[in-house]
């Protein structure tokens, strides 16, 4: 199935690992070009050399919410256009809830939220002028049924998904698409405590009924279906991806 992909421009949130990386490859294997954004320099200059002639990489710290509304205007900089962005960065701390103050709730907000928020709100003036677009938020099963110990998470994400579907039907009519992917259980560095603890994996995997954690390549198809022409008539949607572990009673 041909995507339409060729030639077309898309920022990258988080794109120096996990799920944003393979978001990025999969987004160039299919022909677009993306600008990829996270923190680390290195990881990026790496990503950047897998396919030097469609990635284009900026160092931004998600909190600098002024970095971050500047980064449509660098796209269009460095390829001409833009076509979608994917707002994959996130923060996603664990403990008590009683532990965790205003400080730290703020700083999940400002990542996972805001940022996103800046993000979409200065790309829709380039895909309102041009009469299309596409946002994708990378949220979190998280955001749908919550996880003890990630309140802060859960409720940030929680936030992502109804921003999602208020900004879909908002921006229909200017044929703009916002959607989003909630992810369940990958084998990220998020996972790594489980990944490396053979009764905890066993224990985490039982509750998943396809009996594993997904791939960090399987959010590629997703995504770049989520970017493409072919996706035109969605918007204001939620696609878990997470093995069937919250249909499960």
């Amino acid at each position: 199935m041909n995507l339409e992909l060729d030639g077309r421009v898309v920022i990258v949130t988080g794109a120096s690992r996990g799920l944003g990386r393979a978001a990025a490859l999969a987004l160039v294997a299919e022909g677009a070009r993306v600008l990829a954004v996270a923190r680390s320099t290195d990881a990026l200059e790496a990503l950047r050399q897998e396919a030097p002639e469609a990635i284009q990489v900026v160092t931004c710290d998600m909190e600098d919410l002024d970095a971050v509304a500047a980064l449509p205007d660098a796209a269009v900089a460095a390829f001409g256009r833009l076509d979608a962005v994917v707002n994959n960065a996130g923060l996603a701390p664990a403990g008590d809830f009683t532990d965790q103050d205003d400080a730290l709730w703020q700083r999940v907000f400002t990542v996972n939220v805001f940022a996103p928020v800046a993000l979409a709100r200065a790309a829709g003036r380039h895909f309102l002028a041009q009469g299309s677009g596409k946002v994708v938020n990378i949220a979190s099963t998280s955001g749908i049924l919550g996880k003890p110990t990630l309140v802060a998470y859960s409720s940030s994400k929680g936030a992502m998904l109804q921003m999602t579907k208020a900004l879909a039907a908002e921006w229909a009519r200017h044929g703009v698409q916002v959607n989003a992917i909630a992810p369940g259980a990958y084998e990220t560095d998020a996972q790594s405590a489980v990944l490396e603890n053979p009764k905890i994996l066993e224990r985490r995997l039982r509750k998943i009924p396809a009996g594993r954690m997904g791939r960090v390549e399987e959010i590629g198809p997703l995504v770049c279906l989520l970017t493409s022409p072919a996706s035109d008539f969605v918007t204001g949607s939620v696609f878990v991806a997470d093995g069937g572990e919250s249909s499960k009673l």
